[in-house]
């Protein structure tokens, strides 16, 4: 019993979010039109969150039998994707209020893909990992449906859940097969037999197997295919939430089996790695060029980001796991605000989801339009905001580890993305307005996307804040 409430303690964030939306439940079932409340409660559970990821930071070790990580990088996870949490719930409100979708149940759902999230990151064993995958899945198949009397949203439900349990099917079977080489799902003890399982071709498979499931969760070429129809089908605060929280705990995830505890470095499965960065980069950047929805053009440029991320995993030093994290925080940032203007502008009916009909916003609405191009500059990975330290640190990584053509495309492939990234900004600020009709800016939303460009600038100014941080943790 010691030992049991010795783990809950030390894995406190992830324990509080678990209370909380179990709270949650059983308040919305004796009130349903508390909703007000929940959002409240909500905003209330995160920050307590929160502030036990600060509490439990250096607190470092694993939990339950080895199977979780806690303080340091679990800790700091646990923020992140609370953070981005939270950033949601403040956009969601007032869009599901106006969209036709504000039922009291999207606020544990929230939370428990969250709970899914901190738990994928931070687990040190295969089975942890495939909990944290289903959980926080799951809750994304429920949650891109949830405007259920919108044809796309239903499709784009339909396709997540379809394509993700395929996926799901390629995860569990790899953790099979390293089970049989190694006769252990966890990562530390994996760890400590690695140069003589590194030439068992049953382990190899395994972790190509893996390694596709997870590819499919931050929507890595050539399992992207169901991104552009889930992240345009569903509500754009979830699209802003999938975006940024499933796509960060998936990439920590990869970071810390393939690079901290696998160290593939200069083998096989690295070439296999290098190959989807590229194809990835190239892919997503040139098809978001030919994209007329907004949605779907950041649904293509979340494609190539996951390609710049995974040069960090091809790296596989220490800068280069920094730069993974470094970037999931300036991605986090920037997805949500960019995701977060759209959520604002659009209308009901899925009306004002085309880049042109953002014509003229700088003149109705300044403020939005300059927060629309902070994203979108940071995106394109222009200083001195924190997207361009992101890829810098990840160019640099990739040049110290020896595949400086590696970085080379990347660099190509960020130039390319700058066309239609800056066409957002060009539509906006020179084109003729599309409507005379003034765009309601909720507070809650406003704050929201305040912080964001809050912490773009000031990774982007003092990105050793987190950078140093980062590189101490393992």
């Amino acid at each position: 019993m010691n030992n049991v409430l010795s783990d809950l303690s030390a894995t406190a964030p992830i324990t509080a979010t678990v209370i909380v939306s179990l709270l949650l439940v059983v308040v919305h079932s004796f009130t349903r039109e508390f909703k007000t409340g929940l959002y409240w409660m909500t905003l209330g559970g995160i920050l307590i969150g929160i502030y036990l990821g600060v509490v439990t930071f250096h607190h470092t070790g694993y939990a339950f039998n080895n199977m979780l990580m806690i303080g340091g990088f679990a800790s700091l996870m646990d923020i992140f994707f609370l953070s981005a949490a939270g950033f949601t719930i403040l956009l969601s409100r007032p869009y599901l209020e106006r969209t036709g979708g504000h039922y009291g149940e999207y606020y544990p759902m929230i939370l428990f893909a969250t709970i899914g999230m901190m738990t994928l990151a931070t687990a040190t064993d295969l089975i942890m990992t495939f909990v944290g995958l289903e959980v926080m899945s799951v809750t994304l198949y429920v949650l891109a449906g949830w405007t259920r009397k919108v044809k796309e949203s239903n499709e784009a439900a339909l396709k997540y859940f379809l394509l993700g349990a395929f996926a799901t099917g390629f995860l569990l079977y790899g953790i099979a097969l390293i089970y049989g080489a190694s006769g252990t799902t966890n990562l530390v003890g994996i760890s400590e037999n690695m140069e003589a399982l590194k030439g068992n071709v049953i382990f190899i498979a395994g972790c190509g197997l893996l390694l596709i499931g997870l590819a499919f969760k931050v929507a890595a070429v050539p399992f992207h295919l169901w991104v552009p129809d889930v992240y345009d089908g569903s509500p754009t605060s979830v699209s802003a939430f999938m975006s940024t929280g499933a796509k960060g705990a998936a990439f920590a995830a990869l970071a810390l089996i393939f690079s901290v505890k696998f160290q593939f470095m200069d083998s096989q499965v690295n070439i296999v790695i290098a190959l989807l960065a590229v194809i990835s980069m190239v892919l997503g950047n040139v098809v978001a060029i030919a994209q007329t929805s907004i949605k779907r053009m950041l649904a293509y440029s979340s494609i190539a980001h996951a390609g710049y991320m995974l040069i960090g995993m091809v790296a596989g030093t220490e800068i280069g796991v920094s730069a993974i994290l470094f970037y999931i925080v300036a991605y986090m940032l920037t997805n949500l605000g960019a995701f977060g203007v759209v959520s604002i502008f659009e209308k009901e009916n899925r009306k004002n989801l085309e880049i042109e009909d953002y014509a003229g916003l700088a003149r109705r609405r300044p403020v939005l339009a300059a927060l629309m191009a902070v994203f979108m500059f940071s995106l394109a990975g222009i200083p001195p905001l924190a997207g361009f330290f992101g890829k810098y640190y990840l160019f640099l990584a990739a040049v110290e580890s020896g595949y400086t053509w590696l970085a080379i495309v990347g660099v190509a492939a960020s130039l390319v993305s700058v066309y239609y990234y800056l066409r957002v900004v060009v539509v906006m600020y020179f084109h003729d307005q599309s409507s005379e009709e003034l765009v309601l800016l909720p507070a809650s939303s406003m704050v929201s996307l305040g912080l964001s460009a809050a912490g773009i600038f000031l990774f982007g100014v003092l990105p050793s804040l987190l950078i140093n941080t980062f590189r101490n943790l393992f």
